[in-house]
Order: structure tokens, then sequence, then C-alpha cells
């Protein structure tokens, strides 16, 4: 990167030209927030993954009880849901229906 000397204070030169002197407190504050955010962002990334090895093994878990249960409840089950599902569809149609056929009260 930058070996010499002349060449950071070049460099310092060059951002208080730029940025001038009222500004650096303001911009060395924005720098530290954000570094402070991208540490807090990875401490949650590494929580998260901490979370998900934990979830693994209960996933696990879940997949011996699934394969416990009978192939024909499972196809009963997606037919209720798919008739729960039809069935909604079909009330939220109808409501619209409802709505547009109300006579406005200003005719264009």
């Amino acid at each position: 990167m930058i070996e010499s000397p002349m060449l950071w204070i070049f460099v310092l030169a060059v951002i208080v030209l730029l940025f001038g002197g009222s500004k650096l407190p303001q911009l060395a504050k924005a720098l530290g927030q954000s570094k402070r955010a991208f540490r807090e962002g990875i401490s949650e990334a590494d929580e998260e993954a901490r979370l998900e090895k934990g979830r693994g093994t209960e996933v696990s878990g879940q997949k011996s009880q699934l394969a416990d249960v009978d192939d024909e409840q499972l196809f009963e089950e997606a037919r209720r849901r798919a008739t729960r599902v039809r069935a909604a569809e079909t009330n939220r149609l109808e409501g619209e229906r409802v709505v547009s056929d109300r006579p406005t009260d200003n005719p264009r």
C-alpha cells in the first residue's frame, strides 16, 4: 500500500483540501459509526449461523417423525389445505364482485 511518509502527508493534505477542516470531524464520526455497524452485522451473522447449527439437529428429528406418517394421511392433509385455499380465493373473488357491482354516486 502506501509506504512512504511523504505519501501519507500528501494523502492527508488532499483529504483536508477535499473535505475542509470543519467536515473532518463529521467524516471521522461517520467512519466510526460505519465501522461499528459493520462489526455488529458480522456478529449478528455469526449468531445466526450458530443458531442455524442448533436448528439442524431439530430438523433431523422432524424428518424421522415425518417418515412415520402414512402417505394417505399426507394426501388427505394436502386435499384439505387445497380446499381451504380454493374457498378463500372464491370468497375473495365474490367480495370483489360485490364491491364492483355497486353503483357509483358520480356517473362519468
